[in-house]
């Protein structure tokens, strides 16, 4: 399995750090609960995480989702745990990026005799013997996540502002989402159709 977060952008407006310090809020449209959030490819995001767990496989299946503001880390210690414990008993590897080599996440993962594999610290290149390995994960790893990411946004318009407001809604909009995914593909399997092309599609006309 592959685990990452990926944003999602607030609704209305931004709450910008000087005036949160202040606490000012100086247009009704923006989102409070919401948080900041920086990555590489996004740069700085308004908005939400949802946190995803998913198959490492021809067929990206989503398994595990939890949806929190922007600025909780990846590896916060109940957010693992929401995410990893309940999966299947087959799952034996979790393959995530640097933010996940923390001893809290390699604690669950070793609860459920499971095998943590993340980027490595120091500069690189690394010299260890792990490090071939490392790069065949990391690059199956690249492939699964980041893949289904753009793909789950590009079918559930994930690519703009959510259209609801406050975490308890935005959840209920994200994670109801995964579960729509899920049950299409379900439905999809079922009648021996296509299980990555045609979803958008489906879905619209469902």
């Amino acid at each position: 399995m592959a685990v990452d977060s990926t944003p999602l952008r607030a609704k209305g407006g931004v709450w910008h750090k000087k005036h949160r310090d202040q606490g000012i809020v100086p247009h009704t449209s923006i989102d409070t609960q919401a948080g900041w959030t920086k990555s590489g490819w996004h740069g700085w995001v308004y908005g939400w995480k949802l946190h995803l767990v998913a198959t490492v496989a021809a067929v990206w299946i989503p398994l595990a989702a939890q949806l929190s503001s922007a600025n909780v880390a990846d590896n916060h210690e109940e957010l693992i745990r929401a995410l990893l414990h309940d999966l299947p008993p087959e799952v034996r590897f979790i393959l995530g990026v640097l933010h996940y080599n923390a001893p809290n996440v390699r604690q669950v993962c070793g609860q459920d005799s499971r095998i943590l594999v993340t980027s490595q610290y120091g500069p690189y290149p690394h010299s260890d013997d792990g490090k071939e390995v490392r790069r065949i994960f990391q690059k199956l790893r690249s492939t699964t996540i980041e893949n289904f990411n753009q793909h789950f946004k590009g079918i559930f318009d994930g690519h703009s502002q959510v259209p609801t407001k406050g975490l308890v809604n935005t959840r209920r909009f994200g994670l109801g989402a995964i579960f729509v995914y899920q049950l299409a593909l379900l439905y999809r399997f079922e009648n021996g159709l296509g299980l990555r092309v045609g979803l958008k599609a489906f879905l619209k006309a469902a």
